[in-house]
């Protein structure tokens, strides 16, 4: 007599055997951004970092930041397109450390789907290894877990978290900010991975696909939405090495241009940002245009063709723009730092932003298309 078959994991939604597989395909890129500090390989409970090279300092503060991608995922699981996500999701954490001076250590991640397919997984995490690679940083360890009845089969979402050190004498940020000092942009690739549900909106209210090709573009739709996220963390650990006079970074996520660099100026101080200061990327007001998005929250969502911005003293403004642009990365004076003049809070002027009580940011001009 046959018994009846049971309920297995299998048959719950859940592919033991298919995480299995996604773990032997992406190891060999995992492993690529291993260095001699990295024990134990891949598949451990934990990733173990040698951190006996903070020995050296005198007073080692730890940096960490965690985030995702947002919306952007959607635009890759259309395409059918998952090896670059994961350099946005390294982008959006590690550049986020490299903020306050500190040099990216070790990254993990974590990768929530529907149904496991390996050769899927496998290439989202190649695309995390690629950027950590380009960021200079360790991936230690990651998690892929499969949720069938809470997510659709082809759903999948990431996060990542990071950790960097920094010492505490070379601390960048508000502190350390004068008037008189000098904000210097550094160019993005695009629209990195924010205000995608604003620019997703556009796109269907436009009434294109992702296969739209758009002459202003020079591009289809989708191969736009999915450029990724230019990665600033090597280069500001130089330039934080080799400029004297820098202050400050702040990285232009959410929130736009003016509202972060408001979180890196000290209460009293204003940075004036002219707008016609650069050429204003076409995708940008390609997304205004066909939206009809009113100027003031499309640079307060998007940013701008602005990925990083740099506070510096005068005299060493020259030097960081040439380092930047020596490393591929445009650079350019978007204005200056004086005394708070007092301006009342409004579309072109912020004051403070994400729970900073900090400087202002002043915003002038229209934008050179």
């Amino acid at each position: 007599m046959t018994e009846p078959q049971g309920i297995t994991y299998a048959s719950a939604g859940v592919d033991t055997h298919a995480g299995d597989r996604a773990v032997e395909l992406m190891k060999a890129a995992v492993s690529k951004t291993h260095g001699p500090e990295v024990l134990g390989g891949v598949g451990a409970f934990a990733g173990l970092f040698d951190a006996s090279a903070l020995k050296a300092y005198d007073r080692p503060l730890l940096a960490s930041s965690t985030d995702g991608v947002g919306t952007k995922i959607v635009i890759a699981r259309a395409l059918g397109v998952h090896d670059t996500i994961g350099q946005d999701l390294v982008a959006m954490v590690v550049d986020d450390i490299v903020v306050c001076g500190a040099k990216p250590l070790v990254m993990t991640d974590y990768i929530a789907c529907g149904k496991v397919v390996p050769e899927r997984i496998a290439d989202i995490v190649r695309g995390i290894a690629v950027g950590c690679e380009m960021a200079g940083v360790a991936l230690v360890g990651g998690e892929t877990a499969e949720h069938p009845g809470v997510m659709e089969p082809d759903d999948y979402d990431v996060a990542g978290a990071a950790i960097g050190v920094v010492e505490a004498s070379a601390l960048l940020g508000p502190d350390r900010v004068r008037s008189g000092d000098v904000v210097v942009a550094m160019a993005s690739s695009g629209l990195h991975s924010n205000g995608y549900s604003l620019v997703r909106s556009v796109v269907a209210h436009a009434g294109w696909s992702l296969s739209t090709s758009v002459p202003e573009l020079g591009r289809t739709v989708g191969e736009e939405l999915l450029e990724p996220t230019r990665i600033y963390s090597q280069l500001c650990v130089d330039l934080a090495a080799s400029v004297p006079g820098l202050r400050a970074f702040s990285h232009v996520t959410g929130g736009g241009l003016a509202a972060n660099l408001a979180r890196v100026l000290p209460k009293g101080l204003a940075a004036s940002v002219a707008r016609d200061a650069w050429d204003l990327p076409a995708v940008f007001s390609v997304v205004q245009a066909a939206g009809s998005v009113p100027w003031n929250d499309l640079e307060s969502t998007l940013n701008m063709g602005v990925g990083m911005v740099a506070v510096v003293a005068p005299e060493d403004a020259d030097a960081l723009i040439a380092a930047s642009a020596a490393a591929g990365v445009p650079a350019w004076v978007l204005g200056s730092v004086a005394a708070d003049a007092g301006l009342p809070t409004g579309p072109d002027v912020v004051r403070g932003a994400k729970g900073v009580d900090g400087g202002t940011v002043v915003l002038s001009g229209a934008y050179r298309a």
